[in-house]
C-alpha cells in the first residue's frame, strides 16, 4: 500500500477525532505544543512531518498509534492519489 495513503488516513482520523472532541485546530495545536500550521499539515497528511508531530497531537487527544492490518483503498482514495 502507498505510504501517502496510510498518512493521509491518519490525517483524516485525526480531524474527525478534534473535531468529534469540539476542538479548533488552534486548541489542538495549543493542546499540542505545536503551532495550527503544523496541525494543518498533520490533518492533511503532509508527508514532511514529523511522527513527533503526530504522536504530540495524538497525545493531545488521548488517542495513541495502533498498527492494523492495512485495508484496500477506496475508489475515492485511489482519485486523490492521482490528484
Amino acid at each position: 500500500m502507498d505510504y501517502s495513503l496510510i498518512i493521509s488516513r491518519l490525517g483524516q482520523q485525526v480531524r474527525e477525532k478534534r473535531t468529534n472532541r469540539g476542538l479548533t485546530q488552534a486548541q489542538l495545536a495549543d493542546l499540542a505544543g505545536l503551532t495550527r500550521q503544523k496541525v494543518i499539515a498533520v490533518e492533511k497528511g503532509t508527508l514532511s512531518v514529523a511522527m513527533v508531530a503526530y504522536a504530540r497531537v495524538l497525545g493531545a487527544l488521548d488517542c495513541e498509534f495502533a498498527v492494523i492490518p492495512a485495508v484496500l483503498p477506496t475508489l475515492e482514495e485511489l482519485a486523490d492519489l492521482f490528484e
